[in-house]
């Protein structure tokens, strides 16, 4: 028999009997539904974190020197946290060794952070701000543009004016229903003056990039970052490449080693810290997840290949008669293994087919109505058809093995 009449004939026997193929569909179908609700979720969560979470913390290209990382996911132990406390801070001494070996296609800059308070003649109270002391490539690392106003220019960051960019809440906070273009703002008591506006970072987990001041380093503002003015919170160094900011960290560990005098047996007593290192307890969290995510609806998929076995064998005893005036008209054992098999298949991937599209919907769902993302992934849609059509095939060799050895003689005189 051609396959697809052998198809057609699975899918009209299929319409003959609805009520069957359906309970046959139901334990497939939920099974692949799981299948693609939760890898969507994994993925979605994934991607959050790569591209809204630690993206916009860590740039395309970039890794940070510290004196410990910024980011750390997972469980620390307390000897990891005591040897973190005992290193040296970060100083504006070891900005130069560190950034002095570094290719001219490299982009750098040098930044504290911390949340400060800030006044305004019309925001009636301080407000709490992050204030972000900065030094170098800033702007071009972080692509950040302004909507009104300018950035910060290079003769301003070098000679420590007082000016300042500021992003949309704190504008909102500060300058509310106002441009906050020339206005002043006072921060530790010191007044700076509003040049630019930036563009909205986002949010991530419920936390705005928004509420932020941006001034030199070199001004007075760094004084209210940190305890000692000359302690640097982080060196972001931007490659052009992957491979070259390989190399270039190498430059810098082998330049800070030779700046703290370091022997070749003691370990770096800082950090260097990229995206990937700081998503490496997530990677690992995320494996198990879609381990989780296939290894659970496979429970599903073997209920539905048992159901699948058991309809067949029935559909087997009750078209004996028919399978025998097959026989006798020509079919042969493989005709007739063909058959069942086909049917079975069929059965499998319509059933998977509709999981996968309830997997899709149920994924959407749980997105809109909670905090989780989603984003499915293609290779599990291509997975979950197979998957399908894989549990077909095998609970349905032996019921199609059954129906190809039946004599057709005994077959016809079946009732």
């Amino acid at each position: 028999m051609p396959f697809f009449d052998a198809i057609g004939l699975a899918l009209r026997t299929i319409r003959a009997q609805k009520l069957k193929s359906a309970f046959t569909l139901l334990g497939v179908c939920i099974g692949v539904m799981f299948l693609i609700s939760v890898v969507s979720i994994v993925e979605g969560m994934g991607r959050y974190m790569e591209e809204d979470l630690i993206g916009k913390l860590i740039a395309v290209n970039t890794f940070e020197l510290r004196h410990r990382p910024n980011i750390t996911i997972g469980d620390v132990d307390e000897s990891t946290w005591e040897e973190y406390r005992k290193r040296p801070r970060l100083d504006i001494t070891d900005v130069a060794p560190a950034t002095s070996t570094l290719p001219a296609d490299t982009r750098w800059y040098l930044y504290s952070e911390d949340m400060v308070m800030a006044t305004s003649s019309t925001s009636g109270r301080p407000r709490q701000v992050r204030g972000i002391a900065v030094q170098g490539d800033f702007f071009d690392i972080k692509k950040m543009g302004v909507t009104r106003g300018r950035l910060l220019s290079a003769q301003e960051l070098d000679r420590g004016e007082k000016s300042v960019v500021i992003g949309p809440d704190a504008a909102d906070r500060l300058f509310p229903g106002l441009d906050p273009i020339g206005r002043e703002l006072k921060m530790g008591g010191v007044p700076y003056r509003v040049v630019g506006l930036a563009e909205t970072q986002g949010k991530a987990m419920g936390m705005s990039f928004d509420n932020f001041v941006v001034a030199s380093f070199r001004s007075p503002a760094r004084r209210l970052l940190n305890s000692r003015p000359n302690i640097v919170d982080a060196v972001v160094i931007q490659s052009p490449t992957v491979p070259a900011m390989t190399e270039n960290m190498e430059l810098v560990r082998a330049a800070m080693r030779a700046q703290r005098q370091l022997r070749p047996a003691q370990k770096d007593n800082f950090s260097l810290q990229t995206a990937d290192s700081a998503l490496e307890f997530w990677n690992k969290i995320k494996g198990y997840l879609v381990l989780g995510g296939v290894a659970l609806p496979a429970i599903g998929l073997v209920v539905g290949a048992i159901v699948i076995m058991n309809i067949m064998l029935v559909a087997v005893a009750e078209r004996t008669r028919e399978i025998g005036i097959r026989k006798a008209l020509g079919a042969t054992r493989r005709d007739i293994l063909l058959q069942f098999l086909i049917e079975a298949s069929t059965l499998g991937t319509i059933g998977s087919a509709i999981g996968v599209g309830l997997g899709i919907g149920l994924a959407q769902l749980i997105a809109a109505v909670s905090p989780l993302p989603a984003s499915v992934a293609p290779w599990s849609i291509v997975v979950g058809i197979a998957l399908g059509a894989g549990v077909g095939i095998v609970s349905g060799v032996y019921p199609a093995s059954r129906a190809s050895r039946l004599d057709p003689i005994a077959a016809l005189r079946q009732e």
